[in-house]
C-alpha cells in the first residue's frame, strides 16, 4: 500500500517516513519530482500512484514572509489541503493533516481547547485555518493535527539556532512572553502512527474524525526554552560540536514588543491536550524530556 507523505524533506514529513516506513510503500516526493503548488500535477501524482494514506506536512511555514506573499501561503497551507482531502473522500481514505497553534487569538492564559473560537492574528494562521475548515468540510475521514512550536535534530528551527547562537555569542535577549510547548517532529509522528491500526490493504483509525491538540505537556516562554537548551546542552559536554560559550546569567528575557516582526505572534499558545490523550489511551510526556531525546540525537549525528 502506498503512503503518501507531502514535505517529506521537512522536519515532520522526515520524522513520518521513519514512522510509517513498516507499514507500505511510502511515497515523499520532492519538490523536483512533485510541484505542490501545481493543482494539476498534485492531481496526476494522486491518480498515478493511488494512496492508501495520506499525511500531509507540506505548508508555507515561513510566518513573516507569509504577510507579503499571501497567495503563495494559501496555496500551500489552504488550497492544497482542500484538494488532498477532497480526493480522501473520493478514494474512501483517511488524510492527516498538520495544523498549528497560530489559528487561536492568542488572548488570555487559558489553554485553548479544539472547539475555542479561532481568530489568526497573521497570513500565515489565517491560511492554515482555511485549510483546516477546508478538510473539515470535505466529507473526508480526517484527522488535524494543532501542534505548537515545532522542532528537530536535523532541519531550521529555534533549538538548532540556540545552539549555534550559543556557541558565537555570550549574551542573547529572547522574548519571554508568549508561552507555550515546543514540540519535536518525531512526537508528532509517534502519534499520528498511534492513531492507526495498519492492514495489508488500508488503515484503520483509532479515533474518530476531527481536530486533536499534539504537544507535549507543560509550558514554557522561548526564554524559557532556550535557557532549558542551554541547561540540557551542558549536560552534554564532549558530545557537541563545539562548547557553548554562552553564560547562564546572560540569557534576557524582552517583551514581544521589543522584538517587533511583520507577522503578529499570539502570546498565548498553550493548548489543553485532554481530547487527545483520552481519544489514544496515552500520556503526553513533558516538553522537557522530549527537549532531552531531540539534543542526545542531535549529539549522536
Amino acid at each position: 500500500m502506498n503512503i503518501f507523505i507531502t514535505g517529506g524533506n521537512g522536519q515532520v514529513g522526515f520524522e513520518l517516513q521513519r514512522q510509517f516506513a513498516p507499514f507500505g510503500t511510502i511515497l515523499a516526493p520532492t519538490r523536483q519530482e512533485l510541484d505542490l503548488t501545481n493543482a494539476e500535477a498534485v492531481d496526476a501524482y494522486l491518480a498515478k500512484h493511488q494512496p492508501g494514506l495520506i499525511l500531509n506536512a507540506a505548508a508555507y511555514t515561513t510566518v513573516d514572509k507569509a504577510e507579503s506573499e499571501p497567495q503563495q501561503a494559501k496555496r500551500l497551507n489552504a488550497e492544497l489541503p482542500a484538494q488532498l482531502a477532497e480526493y480522501a473522500a473520493k478514494q474512501g481514505i483517511p488524510l492527516v493533516h498538520y495544523s498549528t497553534d497560530y489559528v487561536y487569538p492568542g488572548n488570555g492564559e487559558t489553554p485553548w481547547q479544539e472547539d475555542s473560537p479561532t481568530g489568526p492574528l497573521s497570513v500565515y494562521g489565517q491560511t492554515k485555518l482555511e485549510g483546516d475548515n477546508a478538510i473539515a468540510e470535505s466529507g473526508a475521514n480526517y484527522l488535524i493535527f494543532r501542534t505548537s512550536w515545532v522542532y528537530a535534530a536535523r532541519g531550521h528551527n529555534f533549538m538548532k539556532t540556540m545552539l549555534r547562537l550559543g556557541r558565537e555569542r555570550d549574551a542573547l535577549n529572547i522574548v519571554d512572553d508568549q508561552i507555550g510547548a515546543p514540540t519535536p517532529a518525531r512526537l508528532i509522528a509517534q502519534v499520528t502512527a498511534l492513531a492507526f491500526t495498519p492492514h495489508a490493504s488500508h488503515f484503520t483509525p483509532h479515533v474518530i474524525s476531527g481536530v486533536y491538540h499534539l504537544a507535549p505537556r507543560g509550558e514554557t516562554s522561548w526564554h524559557g526554552f532556550a535557557c532549558e537548551v542551554f541547561k540540557q546542552a551542558g549536560k552534554q559536554a564532549g558530545k557537541l560540536d563545539e562548547e557553548l560559550t554562552i553564560q547562564a546569567g546572560r540569557v534576557s528575557g524582552i517583551p514581544t514588543s521589543d522584538y517587533p516582526t511583520p507577522a503578529q505572534r499570539p502570546l498565548n499558545s498553550r493548548m489543553a491536550l485532554n481530547k487527545l490523550e483520552n481519544a489514544l489511551g496515552i500520556i503526553m510526556p513533558t516538553w522537557q524530556s522530549q527537549l532531552a531525546l531531540t539534543l542526545q540525537e542531535y549529539c549522536e549525528e
